[in-house]
């Protein structure tokens, strides 16, 4: 109900489970479906990655195309959907292929984009897939989000929503805001900002390693990540 999202249990229902490095609570893709889809809407997530918003839009009669450059995300996505429930009737589509080039969706066909790309070069998921967005540095990352935007604006249906989770990160002492730096991407692809919700992180792996170095020289944790909801 309001602006701050905070799940210290990571849900572990279903065929969840926090094995793919980065991927998102389910928690979360849950409550934007429910708020912005109803059941029997097509949803798309471009950066399938762990299959988590797969998973979910199956179990809440949701259709969904899942989107990944990775065959190995693809490979564990089909792993992840390969379940029954009762009363569960969502059709799920997986494709390997590029955010930036959708040009297997039409125009105007997609009721919700719910989706949480890399943060840039932070989590690399591959070494050498030259389509990867994740092996890009800041700078470049956000040069190929604006195709990322663009395609998304087209796929979307007018008056419909698009959801992305976005992090920050820390360069030589210093905050790179660079899930504000896409949100202003995807204003300038069109879109209007719905709402921005701060997404409060529980759990960090890396805890341990920062909090030692946030001491030795004097930096603030991040412990949050924000999630944009934007309008056509």
């Amino acid at each position: 109900m309001t602006t701050h999202w905070s799940f210290p249990k990571r849900g572990d229902w279903a065929t969840h489970d926090a094995k793919w490095r980065g991927n998102w609570s389910p928690y979360i893709p849950r409550n934007i479906l429910l708020r912005y889809s109803k059941e029997g809407d097509l949803v798309l997530d471009q950066f399938a990655g762990g299959g988590t918003t797969l998973v979910e839009a199956k179990l809440l009669n949701r259709d969904i195309i899942g989107v990944d450059v990775n065959k190995i995300a693809i490979s564990r996505s089909l792993e992840k959907i390969d379940f029954e429930f009762p009363g569960e009737s969502g059709n799920v589509q997986l494709y390997e292929g590029d955010a930036r080039n959708l040009h297997f969706i039409q125009d105007d066909s997609i009721d919700l984009i719910c989706t949480h790309p890399p943060y840039a070069n932070i989590i690399k998921y591959s070494e050498d897939l030259e389509e990867d967005l994740s092996r890009l540095k800041v700078k470049d990352f956000l040069i190929e989000m604006k195709r990322v935007a663009s395609e998304s604006y087209r796929v979307l249906k007018k008056g419909k929503f698009c959801a992305i989770l976005m992090g920050d990160t820390r360069q030589k002492g210093h905050m790179v805001p660079m899930s504000f730096k896409v949100m202003h991407i995807f204003e300038e692809a069109g879109f209007n900002l719905k709402e921005l919700i701060i997404k409060e992180q529980h759990n960090c792996k890396a805890t341990g390693y920062w909090k030692t170095n946030s001491v030795r020289y004097n930096f603030l944790l991040i412990a949050h990540e924000y999630l944009f909801v934007f309008k056509k």
